[in-house]
């Protein structure tokens, strides 16, 4: 799950136009819902300005997460 959470956050800085930057890793892994959460919402804020290019590669990056975990 924490590389779904840094591949939406890459994607996510992208569209803001901001620079990529590493997610914080919290003491414990638990919080990983909630930083995909804030993740989310950020991604939907800004979904109109989502290439086609991110909106792929957040695709991917779900793809992959639900693969490892399902």
């Amino acid at each position: 799950m924490r590389a779904l959470v840094q591949a939406l956050a890459d994607v996510s800085a992208e569209a803001e136009g901001q620079p990529q930057r590493p997610v914080s890793r919290l003491p414990n892994d638990m919080h990983l819902p909630d930083q995909l959460q804030v993740i989310g919402v950020d991604l939907l804020e800004f979904e109109s300005k989502l290439t086609e290019e991110q909106k792929r590669r957040a695709d991917e990056a779900i793809a992959r997460a639900r693969t490892a975990l399902f």
